[in-house]
């Protein structure tokens, strides 16, 4: 029997495992790096060890402390959870030997699937179907577009699509650097890419006596960074023929491996039906809830059972529904997908869904970390169902702090592409990002309206309506580019706005003001956070994609003309490290614009800051290795 629990792990993860581990009674230790001292699971754990320093490698991916702190807390079992050495034969085997229950796989099933080359020798010999490897030596232009993949891994990193070949060997390179820093093995292997392929996969539960579940099929095919955005249960528009052949093959390849525990089987599937394995996650996935919502069940608590000796049920349970979740991610998507940092005010949605997440309302979201700040997970009898209820979850929620992705989330689950099931593959977003993430400012002036008033509100002794000078009050809001001026007045006679002709104000107070906007009432709920605003307000009726909520700076009636910085200068967008400078790059040398001048990394990627336009380089003031802030003088290109 397993009484107690360390998670090796932090975040989302940690706590869903700790949710389970309180059902049944078996009490929890988190481990935590000095960023994550006052983390959410850190507060919910019975006991907590310190892991000293920031940096994962100092942390979370020290195997030797985990083992440290699972002895030194009392538990007798080790969760992984997912990432860090989830996937770590090494760290397997310590957990065991020093004589702690391991949930998860076997060490051996580990080290089988940790290599992605050595994998697809075995899964061939399994009988699993494969796409052939190419010698990136013998590569010609009729294997184009190739895919460059670290060999061991995954989250994307370490990938790289190639459709010249003129490209092949830098991508190669640059591959497998970024590989080398991410898990310490810089091998790398080239494969045909499949343009307009389905990212398919089969969860699977083995125990130790001989059953194996194969639970129904996943599509995360919406990614972004070749990493996942948007998954549901099951993968919607599959044949039967084809979902028997995956359900089969992902069967062999556990029993290949003499597989235990929780894993999943992931394929790729080509516009004719066709499917090839790509590996094998040997953990817990990020999407397992969609599972759990569609088969009923506790995946973490099967874990456990698993671990402790006990056999499945001769036959899973049947599947039941349609579940669909979105990854909300501290990013902008507009911007490149650049993480987003700073402190999370409020995160909170409507009733009916469920949130998984790592972080609560006043968490600093910080660099040293994956930007997933929740999953939300909605079920329904239908897919059709499943994807309205999440995409009004998502638009009704309440979101203060740093810029996220859930208006790109929103847009995403009601264009036309993803809910025409035909249509999915990983191309979306390469396809539609630009339309999906238009901002625009149809809708913001009158939140900014809003914003103006409850600001009134909260500046008068005694609120309401009241007599003010003859002049009309005048307050200035940037949001996504744009600025807005609102010129109003508050009277006795009620609200005169300028630019709102027919606009009544019927009710205000500090944090919600009431608006009749061409008969239709309208309510603004208004939060500040210092200089930042938040207004949110229920959707518009239809189902648009305008957002029903807008974030804006206050800005000061008379700026600081000395807030300017040089033409041309390339600022830091997040704090970060500098990996890497452009390989013969100095002061001086002529670049064109878009050329790559040196790469970033932060939340567990690298960013590439490029040339805004053609022109010298006059200014280059870091070097690798470097720490920097966000706005640090990166480099400056003269025109």
């Amino acid at each position: 029997m397993i009484r107690s629990v360390l998670v090796a792990n932090r975040g989302e993860i940690a706590r869903r495992v700790f949710r389970t581990c309180r059902e049944l009674g078996i009490s929890t230790v988190a481990v935590h790096s000095d960023a994550d001292a006052g983390a959410p699971h850190v507060r919910e754990a019975d006991t907590a060890v310190r892991l000293p320093g920031d940096a994962p490698a100092d942390t979370y991916l020290r195997g030797d402390l985990l083992v440290r702190a699972a002895r030194a807390a009392g538990a007798d079992a080790v969760h992984p959870g997912y990432g860090f050495l989830s996937e770590n034969a090494g760290f397997a085997t310590a957990v065991a030997d020093a004589g702690l229950a391991w949930i998860g796989p076997p060490p051996a099933a580990i080290e089988a699937m940790a290599s992605k080359t050595r994998a697809k020798e075995l899964m061939d010999r399994a009988g699993v179907p494969l796409l052939a490897p190419v010698d990136p030596g013998q590569a010609t232009g009729a294997d184009l577009p190739l895919l460059v993949k670290a060999a061991a891994g995954g989250g994307g990193r370490g990938m790289r699509v190639v459709s010249e070949l003129s490209a092949l060997e830098g991508e190669l390179k640059a591959a497998a650097a970024e590989a080398a820093a991410a898990f310490g093995d810089g091998e790398v292997f080239v494969e045909p890419y499949v343009v307009g392929g389905r990212h398919v996969e089969v969860q699977i539960l083995a125990d130790g006596h001989g059953t194996v579940w194969t639970l129904g099929t996943r599509d995360c095919s919406l990614q972004r960074r070749h990493q996942k955005v948007i998954e549901e249960a099951p993968a919607p528009g599959l044949s039967e023929e084809l979902r028997a052949t995956l359900h089969g093959a992902a069967d062999r390849a556990a029993r290949a491996i003499g597989y235990r525990g929780a894993g999943t089987v992931e394929f790729l599937v080509d516009r004719t039906g066709r499917a090839y394995f790509l590996e094998m996650n040997t953990r817990l996935q990020v999407e397992h809830p969609v599972t759990e919502a569609v088969y009923g069940l506790d995946l973490v608590a099967l874990q456990l059972s698993i671990a402790e000796g006990r056999p499945l049920d001769t036959e899973p349970p049947r599947p039941h529904g349609h579940a669909v979740e979105a990854r909300l991610y501290a990013e902008d998507p507009a911007a490149g997908w650049q993480p987003q940092t700073g402190t999370l005010h409020r995160l909170a949605l409507p009733d009916g869904v469920r949130l998984d997440s790592g972080v609560t309302d006043g968490d600093t979201i910080g660099v040293h970390y994956d930007p997933m700040l929740a999953k939300v997970i909605a079920w329904a009898p239908s897919r059709d169902e499943a994807v309205r209820k999440l995409a009004g979850a998502l638009e009704r929620a309440a979101l203060h702090g740093p810029v996220t992705n859930r208006d790109l989330l929103v847009r995403s689950l009601r264009h036309p592409e993803f809910t025409d099931p035909g249509a999915l593959d990983t191309g979306f977003y390469d396809r539609h990002l630009g339309e999906l993430t238009k901002t625009g400012t149809d809708g913001a002036a009158v939140f900014a309206l809003a914003a103006a008033l409850a600001d009134a509100h909260g500046r008068s002794r005694f609120g309401g309506f009241r007599n003010v000078p003859s002049g009309p009050q005048v307050k200035t809001y940037a949001c996504g580019g744009t600025e807005h001026t609102i010129r109003y007045r508050l009277g006795r006679d009620g609200l005169w706005a300028e630019d709102f002709p027919g606009v009544r104000l019927l009710a205000l107070g500090p944090d919600e003001v009431v608006l009749d906007i061409e008969g239709l009432r309208r309510p603004f709920a208004v939060a500040r956070y210092g200089d930042r605003v938040h207004v949110d307000a229920p959707p518009a009726a239809g189902g648009t994609t305008t957002p029903a909520s807008h974030a804006f700076t206050a800005l000061p009636r008379f700026p600081d003309p000395t807030a300017r910085t040089e033409p041309g200068s390339l600022l830091a967008p997040m704090p970060g490290t500098v990996v890497r400078i452009a390989a013969g790059l100095t002061e001086g040398d002529p670049v064109e614009a878009g050329q790559p001048l040196l790469w970033l990394e932060a939340m567990k990627m690298e960013h590439k800051i490029t040339a805004p336009s053609a022109g010298t380089l006059t200014t280059l003031p870091v070097h690798p290795g470097q720490q920097v802030e966000v706005g640090t003088l990166l480099a400056v290109v003269t025109d």
